[in-house]
């Protein structure tokens, strides 16, 4: 894409303003760091354009706290106070869906991960947020936890211009072909090679 121009105009009778303004489904995964430092640089970008951001993380201890869990939530209440940026939602599997108040079960993930993608499902039939963070999303899905194919559907479905971005290793084939933009994170070096530990700053 040289200066940011498409190769090719598709031929399907949309204008270049509708393209543009289409809803993105994109998938971050691979063996290699960042996948989800990507994906909040994104929401980043779309708290900036006033967009209602939610962020889903699956398979997170309540104990985990990442850096972006901290700012996102300032980011909400800037929002809140001086009306800059857009709201934020955050909510963690671990610690329990903070719509359900359920505090998480160490011998029911799946049942918890199956009710996170019930939940998204239903703000996206309800069009509830612009951009949609499902950090470690892929996990669910290739465990079994949550069905690949009810997801793509859903996702396929979705109405108005509604951004989602999934995150995590070993993404499944079909999700992959859905999506819009895939970005392959792949490791070339990382400080545990060698023993180094992760870091304040750096990892969280």
């Amino acid at each position: 894409m040289p200066q940011g121009r498409p190769l090719t105009v598709p031929a399907d009778g949309l204008s270049t303003r509708a393209r543009r303004n289409a809803p993105l489904l994109a998938v971050h995964t691979g063996p290699g760091k960042g996948k989800s430092t990507a994906a909040f640089g994104m929401a980043l970008r779309a708290w900036n354009q006033g967009f209602d951001i939610a962020v889903f993380q699956f398979v997170k201890s309540a104990k985990w706290k990442v850096g972006e869990e901290a700012a996102f939530r300032e980011l909400g209440r800037l929002h809140e106070r001086d009306g800059v940026g857009g709201p934020v939602e955050w909510h963690k599997m671990g610690s329990g869906w903070s719509w359900s108040r359920k505090s998480g079960s160490a011998d029911d993930h799946a049942a918890a991960a199956a009710d996170g993608w019930a939940e998204i499902a239903r703000r996206l039939a309800e069009q509830r947020h612009d951009f949609y963070v499902l950090d470690e999303f892929t996990y669910p899905l290739k465990w079994g936890w949550v069905d690949v194919d009810e997801v793509v559907a859903t996702l396929g479905d979705r109405p108005g211009n509604q951004h989602v971005v999934i995150t995590g290793r070993d993404a499944p084939q079909a999700l992959l072909d859905a999506a819009d933009l895939v970005t392959e994170m792949t490791k070339v070096k990382h400080p545990m090679d060698v023993g180094r530990k992760g870091q304040k700053g750096i990892e969280w």
